[in-house]
């Protein structure tokens, strides 16, 4: 079947195929460019590489008053400086500041320690003369500062008393904006960027449980790592800024949306939000309890006992002794016991049911109930999450430590957390959620006439979808008929096929693509918006929101066509998805400002997707309701009305 052919000029000589000594310098920039990570360490490792240091690069660090006065009349002078702080952890209602450092212009950088404590440390200036020093020129709305990720340095310096104005550039989100898919820690950035390999913090203080904290580092690699950290600080900023100047939209989300927000979320995250703390040990108690009740549940069908927690073991009950049909199977070639598969499975057979109520009930208890409680602020008493701006590819802000995002609604045990989150005595919440955003929002998109007119006119939208569909007048859609269009409405905005709706549905395949192709007929604009939606993508490789915000798909165009599916759904999902985030980014901006000028006794607590949580003062709760209704309604202007449901109660559950 094959020939090979052995007279073909390859250009080549046998000794030019000669192993040879590498040649460190190109294989360096190429690991750069492609973002070879592991290679490139490696590389360090070996001492082979020629580490990209900048060649001209002076650092100091300061230990004296006259150094550090004369690096604060340069700071003074200038229009804008680098910040970065060394601090003690990274809980940012805990750290506490070892050091600052800055820079005026590249390649010239100063660390200031002041509380390094490992025994042989040099003699330090003190943290008031620093601190006290650089109070003036943090807290000066007018002086522009410069970091990365500046809302970290900001609550650091407000456990010290500093309240930090003027940030004028924030790296992360620059590079967040110009693309949301890459990577946006400083390391990474200095590498894609600027071709330098930076000083990386495991270099100097190790990893694992002997890591050391920034106060313990020797000053003689402490002091030149934070230095680089401000001065690769303004290098990248000056590379993001120039091609932001480039690219007017993505520049005005910049401006606009992503870096005014920073100090709204560092107030909510400073605020807090107050739990029931007996209550979340009471509820903990009631899910252990729940958790042995479905254990002996699941034995007893079982016909013995196992670990519910463990896949291998799971895979035995449910496939080698019960002989239930294997759905998926893993890379590995065993039956998958992943949870759409036990969801399934659980549809006909009861023991995938148990260990599914088995899995939500053991992820509530360690994630909330029993976790919660111990993430409780000592000093303010309330739980502070962070709201990371640069995490969800769609402009979504995401929650961690906790997450308060992911709290399960739909059943009753989650709902039963949101119990705990609760107000301040003579407080109450208002939870103001965003009605159908994501639909009001396809609708503006594809300008199909028959959802716009269907949200003009206030009409129940699944219901008005249903007459569409089925073909009979409002009053005559039945309950199975709007849930089936429902499903149809949020299916086909998150890109969902026939295959999937029919799941869902639990109908035949046919029958869910005849609901389809019945709801394109009576919706074309949406199926035109989708076509050229789809279109677009695969032509610049990105989709937008309506703000201008750009959403790129690095697989659009793959060989491998589940990967290409998948991005073209990605494709039409984003630009809702991202427009809803536009928005609700927006309306946090408004009533952070209203809430500011009004001097109303209330303040954000949360923001959970398109929703927001406010405490306020009882007497006030009316007046608050109707300034969530209007600047969150006015956070856009769309085709359609936003509408705005404000909930009101002493606990987040009961305001929802």
């Amino acid at each position: 079947l094959v020939t090979i052919r052995c007279d073909l000029d390859l250009g080549l000589e046998l000794d030019d195929l000669k192993l040879q000594q590498p040649d460190n310098e190109t294989l360096h920039d190429m690991y750069v460019e492609l973002e070879f990570r592991s290679w490139l360490d490696d590389m360090s490792g070996t001492g082979s590489a020629p580490v990209k240091q900048t060649s001209s690069a002076s650092y100091q660090t300061v230990l004296s008053k006259k150094d550090f006065d004369a690096w604060l009349k340069k700071l003074k002078a200038a229009d804008a400086f680098a910040f970065d702080t060394e601090t003690t952890s990274l809980d940012y209602m805990a750290a506490r500041v070892v050091g600052v450092s800055f820079a005026v212009k590249t390649g010239e950088a100063a660390y200031v320690p002041f509380g390094h404590d490992y025994p042989g440390a040099p003699k330090q200036l003190s943290e008031k003369d620093v601190l006290g020093g650089l109070k003036p020129l943090l807290e000066n709305t007018k002086k522009a500062k410069i970091g990365q990720n500046l809302k970290y340095d900001a609550h650091v310096l407000a456990n010290h008393g500093i309240q930090m104005q003027g940030i004028a550039e924030d790296t992360m989100l620059e590079s967040y904006v110009l693309d949301s898919t890459q990577r946006h820690d400083m390391d990474t950035m200095a590498l894609r960027l600027l071709g330098h390999e930076t000083i990386h913090f495991v270099d100097i203080a190790g990893k694992g449980a002997r890591q050391l904290t920034f106060n313990e580092i020797d000053l003689e690699q402490a002091g030149p790592y934070a230095a680089e950290d401000a001065d690769i600080t303004l290098q990248i900023h000056h590379k993001l800024s120039a091609q932001l100047k480039a690219e007017k939209k993505l520049m005005s989300v910049y401006r606009d949306i992503e870096l005014p927000l920073l100090p709204v979320l560092l107030k909510i995250e400073r605020t807090g939000v107050k739990v029931d703390v007996p209550m979340l040990k009471k509820q903990s108690k009631q899910l252990a309890k729940r958790i042995v009740e479905i254990e002996k549940q699941a034995f007893d069908v079982a016909g013995e006992s196992f670990n519910l927690a463990s896949p291998k073991q799971i895979q035995a009950i449910l496939f080698d002794k019960q002989a239930l049909p294997v759905i998926r199977k893993t890379p590995k070639g065993q039956p998958s016991t992943a949870e759409d598969v036990l969801q399934e499975l659980a549809a006909d057979y009861e023991l995938p049911q148990l260990i599914l109520e088995h899995r939500s009930m053991s992820k509530l208890r360690s994630t909330y109930t029993d976790k919660l409680p111990e993430q409780v602020n000592a000093e303010t008493g309330r739980v502070h999450t962070s709201y990371n701006q640069t995490v969800a590819a769609t402009g979504r802000l995401s929650s961690t430590d906790p997450n308060l995002q992911n709290i399960p609604i739909r059943s009753e045990e989650g709902r039963r957390i949101r119990q705990a989150f609760i107000a301040e005595k003579g407080y109450c919440l208002l939870a103001a959620d965003y009605s159908q955003i994501e639909l009001r929002i396809m609708a503006h998109l594809s300008q199909d006439q028959s959802l716009l007119k269907a949200f003009s006119e206030g009409l129940d939208i699944h219901k008005a979808t249903a007459a569409e569909v089925f073909g009979v007048t409002l009053d005559e859609v039945e309950s199975e008929q709007r849930r089936a269009a429902k499903a149809i409405n949020f299916g086909l905005i998150y890109g969902m096929s026939a295959f999937g709706l029919a799941k869902q549905l639990g109908i035949g395949r046919y029958e869910a693509q005849e609901y389809v192709d019945l709801y394109f007929a009576r919706y074309p604009g949406v199926k035109a918006y989708m076509d050229s939606t789809r279109e677009k993508a695969h032509e610049q490789g990105y989709v937008e929101t309506v703000f201008g915000r750009r959403l790129y798909l690095p697989e659009i165009n793959s060989r491998n066509g589940q990967r290409r599916q998948y991005a073209e759904r990605t494709a039409i999902n984003a630009p809702m998805q991202g427009t809803a985030a536009d928005i609700i980014k927006r309306a946090m901006i408004k009533v952070d400002t209203a809430l500011s000028e009004k001097k109303l006794d209330a303040r954000v607590v949360m923001q959970v997707h398109d929703e927001l949580v406010v405490e306020v003062a009882e007497t006030q709760a009316d007046k608050l309701a109707r300034l969530l209704h209007t600047n969150m309604e006015s956070a856009a202007e769309l085709s359609v009305p936003l509408i705005v449901e404000v909930g009101k109660g002493s606990n987040w559950d009961e305001a929802h």
